[in-house]
């Protein structure tokens, strides 16, 4: 049994449908990597599974427990941190203080979650009291996964976090997902990028307007001549 599911979703905004029976699920500390054409539901999927989708059809689990009727802010204390594309961090607010708010749940002490964040992400501890909106993106990308790590996640979900930064920047970044990976997280993503991003996966679904067209591990889907051929340029 996967440890997060989102199991036949068919749902969308309004009357029309975006998704169509699409099945995502990522595994205790594994990285799966949600890839395909522009318009073809991947961020809506995502969305779906952190609940801010209503679904018409299908069901979304997180080890073991049924919380698709739950709202976003109700999934959060269930394990799951959600990282959208843009407006992620609080561009007035310090790094530090950034990272505070991903803690606003807890009642312990969260000294050693942002020690364990500010080891991840070194230039975050240089630039702590510095306002998150004058950094680099590639810079308020690491704040706004520190954030969503200060809630102690069992499942990180991230849309599309190399959107816009060097290809330098995006392979730190990748490199730091795996070593959240490593540490027990599951991560779940959605990227643009989707030969890096399958490199690093341990699955892959490559979604077609809103419904799944292939599934299989990273590597077996970088070596699927028809994966390359349609989604990898070939």
């Amino acid at each position: 049994m996967s440890f997060l599911i989102g199991e036949n979703m068919t749902g969308g905004y309004g009357a029309a449908d975006i998704l169509h029976e699409c099945t995502v699920a990522v595994e205790k500390g594994e990285i799966a990597v949600i890839v395909g054409p522009n318009g073809a539901g991947k961020s809506t999927a995502m969305k779906a599974i952190f609940g801010m989708l209503k679904l018409r059809r299908g069901a979304v689990r997180i080890d073991g427990e049924d919380i698709t009727r739950l709202s976003p802010q109700a999934r959060v204390p269930k394990g799951m941190a959600f990282v959208p594309q843009t407006n992620n961090v609080f561009t007035s607010l310090s790094v530090e203080e950034n990272l505070e708010m991903g803690a606003y749940l807890r009642r312990d002490d969260i000294s050693g979650t942002m020690e364990q964040v500010y080891e991840l992400f070194p230039i975050l501890r240089e630039k702590r009291r510095q306002a998150a909106g004058e950094l680099s993106g590639g810079q308020r990308q690491q704040v706004a996964v520190g954030r969503a790590l200060m809630t102690q996640p069992k499942v990180l979900m991230l849309d599309e976090p190399t959107a816009g930064v060097s290809p330098i920047v995006m392979d730190e970044l990748f490199d730091r997902i795996i070593e959240v990976a490593r540490s027990g997280i599951s991560i779940l993503m959605v990227e643009q990028n989707a030969r890096q991003a399958l490199e690093i996966a341990d699955k892959g679904y490559v979604l077609v307007q809103g419904a799944n067209r292939y599934t299989d591990t990273g590597q077996a889907l970088l070596a699927d001549p028809d994966v390359r051929k349609s989604f990898l340029g070939g």
